[in-house]
């Protein structure tokens, strides 16, 4: 495989940081992007927040359908909003198609509750269907 020596901030690489606002946005997420953005490389963040209960935006469907890689922060409460769950379907069928590559990162919850839809995630999953 070839590799590029061009700086990161000239490849054609954007990320996409999916969050719950109220659980990660003042915290991890808000260090995350700083860093990502700091080393050039070209991150979406949602900076506006959604009211509970809106519909994903197009603007966020294009910000996911524009990236390369998409960071996802679970955290106790991502799978109780429907925006983070409609960016998580979106996200997982890219995924699924060969369009991105997700990173998913597990902040002050078990990554057996998420990827097993146990706990308060399997009901938000459930209703969520």
């Amino acid at each position: 495989m070839a590799t590029s020596s061009a700086p990161l901030s000239q490849l054609p690489c954007w990320v996409f940081l999916s969050f719950r606002g109220e659980d990660t946005r003042d915290n991890i997420t808000s260090h995350l992007y700083r860093h990502l953005t700091d080393s050039g490389v070209k991150t979406y963040i949602d900076d506006d927040g959604l009211p509970r209960g809106e519909e994903i935006s197009a603007k966020l469907l294009e910000a996911i359908r524009e990236s390369k890689i998409c960071v996802i922060v679970f955290s106790e409460n991502y799978g109780n909003s429907k925006c983070c769950l409609d960016e998580l379907q979106e996200i997982m069928e890219r995924q699924a198609n060969g369009h991105v590559f997700v990173i998913p990162v597990f902040y002050k919850v078990d990554p057996s509750v998420v990827s097993h839809q146990s706990g308060n995630f399997k009901a938000d999953f459930q209703q969520h269907e």
